[in-house]
């Protein structure tokens, strides 16, 4: 790679999307000094945004009461979801991606939480604690108001354990099929029974009636664990580690999993925590060769474009990530989102046309400046502007056709497939 394709698939990668005046800075600074600069803010909690009032209703409440409850509570989602979006455009490190990557791992949905405010709550904690070893964060996620009320962790007492809560925390989160066995997950709901949510408070604590704390042998130690220990367990396991670069690889890296090297390498550098972790992915022999290699999510292609054309946030138009398939605090399953091809479909492409229109419509700097370039060289000025490396000759045809028409060129620059891959 030439320098400043580096350093703009370093950018691409680790951040939402670079403008071409940041390229241009990192491609003078080098990739070491880039690397350093953008990894540098992670781990710093910020200042949530002040919500619309809201709040549950009173017990005893009329149907009208319900009602006005549900549209505040949609209202303070609402005013969370764009205030991220604004976050995610506006900060140019590596942290609010990071935060997005936990998000999506600890996946949890405010369809069921049904609080915007708990939504925030654990947003802060991924970004606080997102960046560092994993045991603060899973320690605090096993405390997560948000995530109890989505895993069923209300439901989880000692007369009736629910195990939803402690398999996906071994499945899902930490450890990856096949460490861990059926009574580990029978063993692991036990050392969980008890806490619940105060919804009037917003907090969770452990209810000691509900609880139950008898000896229990929980992936191969015996004895009385509460949330600290299990989550101890948990990170000290042999396949935390290697399951941890994976995930990290297959969002940052490539849908392709990572060779043994690789895995080990980021495997070592989790004891510094995700942030050293994603630094030896950076630096990596294979990280080069991943270019082309991954999907864009909507949110990443969405606020790349904000970025990069200088649109103001608070102009997006509110169905535009619904209709991509992707909305912050709101993904489909415990899963999370899917990934690489299932963004590639007709339906998923036709939407970026339509939403690419409407982001061309709102940027009239950029558009204006495609429109100052000569006919015969938008195409590359277009280039520039996303940090393309460079368009397939069908493509480029295609955009030759439009460049006449600048706001129309920009819109199918943003529904190209080399836009979309990176």
């Amino acid at each position: 790679m030439t320098d400043r394709t580096t350093v703009s698939h370093l950018l691409r990668r680790l951040t939402f999307g670079p403008t071409a005046a940041e390229v241009d800075a990192a491609e003078r600074a080098g990739a070491g000094a880039t690397l350093d600069r953008v990894l540098e803010p992670i781990g710093r909690p910020v200042e949530l945004p002040a919500l619309p009032p809201g709040g549950a209703p009173p017990r005893g409440a009329s149907r009208a009461e319900k009602q006005q409850a549900r549209q505040a509570a949609r209202a303070q989602l609402t005013a969370a979801t764009r205030w991220w979006l604004t976050r995610m455009a506006t900060e140019p490190g590596a942290a609010e991606k990071l935060t997005f990557f936990w998000h999506g791992h600890w996946a949890t949905s405010a369809q069921k939480v049904r609080s915007a405010p708990l939504m925030l709550t654990q947003q802060q904690t991924l970004r606080r604690y997102g960046g560092g070893p994993t045991g603060p964060l899973v320690r605090a996620m096993l405390r997560d108001p948000a995530l109890i009320l989505w895993l069923d962790g209300q439901k989880n007492t000692r007369r009736a354990p629910n195990e939803n809560l402690a398999r996906e925390l071994m499945e899902l989160f930490t450890l990856g099929v096949g460490a861990y066995g059926e009574a580990d997950v029978k063993a692991g709901a036990r050392v969980l029974t008890g806490w619940q949510v105060d919804r009037a408070t917003g907090r969770a604590e452990l209810v000691a009636r509900r609880h139950d704390d008898a000896p229990v042998t929980l992936l191969g130690s015996s004895g009385r664990f509460d949330v600290d220990s299990y989550a101890d367990l948990l990170v000290r396991h042999p396949a935390h580690a290697p399951y941890l670069a994976g995930r990290l690889w297959f969002r940052y890296g490539s849908g392709t999993a990572a060779g043994p090297d690789t895995t080990a390498r980021l495997a070592a550098a989790s004891r510094g925590g995700a942030g050293a972790m994603l630094r030896a992915l950076a630096t990596d022999p294979a990280f080069a060769a991943t270019a082309g290699q991954l999907v864009k999510q909507p949110v990443e292609w969405m606020v790349g474009a904000v970025r990069q054309l200088g649109v103001d946030p608070a102009k997006l138009p509110a169905a535009g990530l619904r209709a991509l398939g992707q909305v912050p605090f709101r993904p489909p399953s415990v899963g999370g989102w899917p990934a690489g091809p299932a963004w590639l479909t007709t339906s998923s492409t036709r939407a970026r046309l339509t939403y690419g229109q409407a982001l061309a419509a709102l940027a009239g700097a950029a558009v204006e400046d495609l429109a100052a370039a000569a006919p015969g060289d938008r195409v590359e000025a277009l280039a520039r502007l996303l940090v393309v490396d460079a368009w397939t000759g069908r493509t480029a045809a295609v955009l030759r056709a439009a460049a006449g028409a600048p706001q129309r060129l920009l819109a199918l620059g943003l529904a190209s497939p080399e836009y979309a891959v990176h």
